[in-house]
């Protein structure tokens, strides 16, 4: 009878061994998974005050503390970041991503003789992987010439991007057992050098739209320049639009301020005294970062015309998957009537080797509060044109130039828009535009 008391003690003591250690190793992962979002998030000294415990509960995890070296070499601390990527090679020499981050953790430090070191024992793992070549040709190539020019090499990267800039996206968690570091070892345009070398950007836009019927083509204009300060982001812009035989000039000033993790504003003015543009506008949004990829934002919009003032409601969702950012706004405008007019966009975009350079596409019905006046007979109509059917889709393309970091944007769009002076009968629309983005 003791005996068997005892057997069955001993398998209820292995029950529970087994249950806590599972309970242990599931809460590690969400600590890693969390970490991970921290990360990718730019909260850089979070996440590796949350790494640094992983890294002591699990030592031998190559995962977690590849991550963890990576956050250091982020933030600057290329030697601590050296160690431990040493630790996990030492260990596990055929992880190509360990490599990659390592190197470029000596290219970031302008150790170009170490980088230059670690590529060629790369190679001896895996010989001829192009991407090991690759910074192998860098680092010699630095050490040759003498010469570092930063925003050569890190904008060529096949990566995955992530959010958000702002303007950020997210990766897709599926691969993070799997391949933890397999972002920072391909990402660059997360490392500190893009964040903080390129505060200063100045843009081009130029924009044409012909008409199937009754309207004469319109031209559009615009020169911005976007400084990053580190309350935020502030973007002044000079809009010229000459259309329904008029020309005018609007200026424009977009601000977004961090106020604190995960939440940031978007504010804008905007006055011009030209009769094709609104005398004044103004807008704001309020936008949240959630975990898993998610943003929500609200906010409104106030513009006022001679003849009467227009506000809007606005909000939108958001939602990073892998290289994908899906986004969905609508804008709801009630009248003094009784009639409220609601319109919506959905964007979806995927990224391609960085966050500079993508492709998208967009669609939306009814008018929103970017206005483009029509006129019936004599009178130029511009609030009308919220109340008004309208379907439009368009596509984006953003690129940057071979041996330099600036960006090049096109985008065509076709609209279909009821005419204000005949209810249920349409006109089509064709636009394109260039816009050209010097970054310094």
């Amino acid at each position: 009878m003791i005996h068997k008391l005892k057997y069955h003690f001993l398998i209820l003591v292995t029950f529970l061994s087994l249950k806590t250690w599972g309970q242990d190793e599931a809460m590690a992962e969400l600590d890693f998974e969390n970490a991970y979002d921290i990360a990718y998030q730019g909260n850089y000294y979070e996440a590796k005050l949350l790494l640094k415990k992983l890294v002591q509960e699990q030592p031998n995890n190559s995962n977690v503390r590849g991550l963890y070296a990576s956050t250091e070499s982020w933030i600057g601390d290329y030697d601590e970041a050296r160690q431990e990527f040493n630790k996990v090679l030492s260990n596990d020499k055929a992880n190509r991503t360990i490599w990659i981050s390592a190197i470029k953790n000596e290219l970031y430090a302008k150790n170009y003789a170490t980088a230059l070191g670690l590529a060629n024992k790369a190679l001896i793992e895996m010989p001829n992987d192009k991407e090991m070549l690759r910074l192998k040709n860098i680092a010699f190539n630095r050490i040759t010439t003498f010469e570092y020019d930063e925003k050569a090499w890190y904008n060529t990267e096949s990566t995955v991007r992530k959010t958000k800039q702002k303007e950020r996206k997210k990766i897709n968690k599926t691969n993070v057992v799997k391949d933890s570091t397999a972002v920072i070892a391909e990402t660059i345009s997360e490392s500190p050098l893009n964040i903080e070398r390129q505060k200063n950007r100045i843009a081009v836009n130029n924009a044409y739209t012909v008409f199937d019927q009754r309207y004469d083509p319109m031209s559009y204009a615009s020169i911005s320049y976007l400084r990053k300060l580190t309350i935020g982001s502030l973007i002044p812009r000079i809009n010229y639009s000459n259309r329904l035989g008029k020309s005018g000039v609007q200026y424009d000033l977009d601000f977004y301020p961090k106020i604190t993790k995960g939440l940031y504003a978007y504010l804008n003015y905007g006055y011009s005294d030209a009769e094709i543009y609104p005398t004044h506008k103004m807008g704001g949004d309020l936008y949240l970062n959630l975990k898993k990829g998610y943003e929500f934002s609200a906010g409104g919009r106030y513009i006022q015309f001679e003849s009467r003032d227009v506000k809007v409601v606005t909000n939108s969702v958001g939602y990073y998957k892998g290289n994908y950012y899906f986004s969905l706004r609508s804008y709801i405008t009630p009248s003094p009537g009784g009639l409220t007019k609601a319109s919506g966009n959905l964007l979806i975009r995927k990224y391609l080797k960085d966050a500079e350079n993508y492709i998208g596409i967009s669609g939306g019905f009814g008018f929103s509060p970017e206005l483009r006046q029509f006129t019936s007979g004599d009178v130029i109509l511009a609030e009308t044109l919220l109340y008004i059917g309208s379907q439009r889709l368009s596509m984006e393309y953003q690129f940057t130039g071979k041996n330099q970091p600036n960006n090049y944007r096109t985008n065509v769009g076709v609209t279909r828009q009821e005419l204000a002076f005949a209810p249920n009968n349409y006109f089509w629309s064709f636009t394109a535009g260039l816009t050209y983005e010097i970054k310094f």
